[in-house]
């Protein structure tokens, strides 16, 4: 199982000279991924966190502007989970307007999309020439309410969904992770698609 370790500080002073995640992929096509990063860091209260997303500008799906739009948008997913039995597990889905789909699972595939994430996340994003950043935080108190820290380390999946174009509202994406589920099709919903958070 892939393995980020991250150290706590006392003090931020930036992202730089940072460790990343940065074998991100696409499992289910042969060409080669757009550049993510995955950054994170802890402190007394909270895991702070933030995605870089290479690429042409995002396609961002607005109309109602609520949070099922994110499905049909460029976005970054977070997933938490106890065990590999996934009963339940939990979902962050955030596009680069800062917006985020947040809901509760069960494997398999079973979605509560009324559920929300217990406190603020503090969304921030950035969009720069050839990237989007995108940054926040979880509260340990809320994950260790959650049961997602056990012997300090968290079951994480670590996503993004690249979107490549939008006709009439429907995205197409191309499917990228961290941790190769080895499924046939895109499926990010199972045990084998996560790694291991660990808190140094």
């Amino acid at each position: 199982m892939k393995v980020y370790s991250i150290h706590k500080l006392s003090a931020f002073e930036n992202w730089d000279g940072f460790s990343s995640v940065d074998d991100f992929s696409y499992p289910w096509r042969s060409e080669a991924a757009p550049k993510t990063l995955f950054q994170a860091y802890y402190d007394d209260v909270a895991i702070h966190f933030r995605f870089l997303a290479y690429g042409p500008t995002p396609f961002v799906y607005v109309k109602d502007n609520n949070k099922l739009e994110v499905i049909h948008s460029e976005r970054v997913e977070i997933f938490f989970r106890t065990d590999e039995r996934m009963q339940p597990y939990y979902v962050l889905e955030m596009d680069p307007h800062g917006r985020v789909l947040d809901y509760k699972a069960n494997h398999y595939r079973e979605f509560d999309r009324g559920w929300e994430w217990p406190d603020s996340l503090a969304i921030q994003t950035a969009k720069k020439e050839d990237h989007y950043t995108l940054q926040g935080k979880f509260n340990i108190e809320t994950l260790q309410e959650l049961n997602l820290i056990q012997d300090n380390e968290i079951q994480i999946g670590l996503y993004r969904g690249h979107c490549t174009e939008m006709l009439n509202g429907k995205a197409n994406v191309k499917w990228i992770s961290w941790v190769d589920s080895g499924t046939d099709e895109p499926d990010f919903h199972v045990p084998s698609s996560f790694g291991v958070l660990r808190l140094d």
